[in-house]
């Protein structure tokens, strides 16, 4: 079975190669784990953002950057395809690991996952598990982990704390704004399986999704980066079956869908439990079921939603 730690570390062994082209930095601690940093206490770059969303999804997806237009005003977009959809998107890049350890939290996603079956529920959905010798996990954090909070992962993945390696970005960063975005088929396929469809019916997955620019803050930036899937992602699928539920993909299914995230989040009053689940998908689906040849479509891309999120001013 493929290893997605085993795949992920030859990605994470090109990062320490090329650091200081990648503007990231690395570091050994003393228990022997590695931490490279995308962007706490560095610039990072879009390269790296690359390199960080191919290890989330464990080796099993090409990732690149090109430039396109909303409304006539240039963005960057992450483009990204799949043929192990399952694996690489709810088996590794799914953010199923709230990790804490004393005063320090980080959501964790990546290949380490599969080894510590974060969540197990997911791990027997997929019909999946890992079993490398090593443990890749990627933080969404605002501050490097020291060495108990390797010792932890290590530990939950039965791997030596040496042979651990964790790729770290703050939400507002390049790195973060470049993964969040490449999370796009991650969000249709995890949003396919809520709603009751088989992951393991989902051939090949590929996804387009604009890259929010950098904001003031790591409130404002998980904002505009959830909108850049919510407004503006699109996700191609190709299915063994289709099903009517996946109508019900589209974050324009939810009731709280029509203003940036920042704002519906505030009228919350910052509680992510008071925000239906539902609006977490991407803006905009076409399945093709490989056995009628049909192609469905569902949803929409709203371009004044996401200027706005994105505090574009003209």
């Amino acid at each position: 079975m493929l290893s997605v730690n085993e795949i992920a570390l030859d990605i994470v062994e090109d990062m320490l190669d090329f650091e200081e082209e990648l503007r990231i930095k690395s570091k050994r601690l003393d228990n022997g784990a590695t931490v490279i940093d995308c962007g706490v206490e560095v610039p990072g770059s879009y390269q790296a953002g690359i390199m960080y969303t191919e290890i989330c999804m464990g080796g099993l997806a090409d990732v690149d950057i090109v430039v396109d237009t909303i409304n006539g005003i240039p963005f960057p977009f992450v483009t990204e395809y799949t043929d192990h959809p399952a694996i690489a998107c709810l088996g590794s890049q799914k953010a199923g690991w709230a990790l804490k350890v004393d005063d320090y939290f980080a959501m964790g996603s990546g290949p380490a996952r599969a080894l510590a079956l974060k969540p197990k529920k997911t791990y027997e959905q997929i019909d999946y598990k890992d079993d490398a010798e090593y443990a890749v996990i990627a933080l969404e954090a605002n501050k490097l982990p020291d060495e108990k909070v390797m010792e932890f992962v290590a530990k939950e993945c039965d791997v030596e704390a040496e042979d651990v390696y964790a790729v770290v970005a703050p939400t507002a960063s390049i790195v973060g704004s470049v993964q969040i975005s490449g999370r796009i088929v991650e969000t249709a396929i995890y949003k396919m399986a809520e709603i009751g469809y088989d992951p393991k019916l989902i051939v090949s997955g590929a996804g387009r999704c604009p890259i929010a620019p950098v904001l003031e803050n790591d409130l404002k930036a998980m904002g505009a980066t959830n909108d850049s899937m919510m407004y503006y992602g699109s996700v191609f699928l190709s299915v063994k079956e289709y099903d009517e539920i996946l109508k019900n993909v589209p974050s324009n299914t939810s009731r709280d869908y029509g203003k940036p995230f920042y704002e519906i989040f505030k009228a919350a009053n910052y509680d992510f439990y008071k925000i239906d689940p539902n609006l977490f998908a991407p803006a905009q689906i076409a399945v093709n079921d490989l056995s009628s040849g049909k192609t469905y479509v569902h949803g929409e891309l709203n371009a004044e939603v996401i200027l706005k999120s994105y505090q574009v001013e003209l």
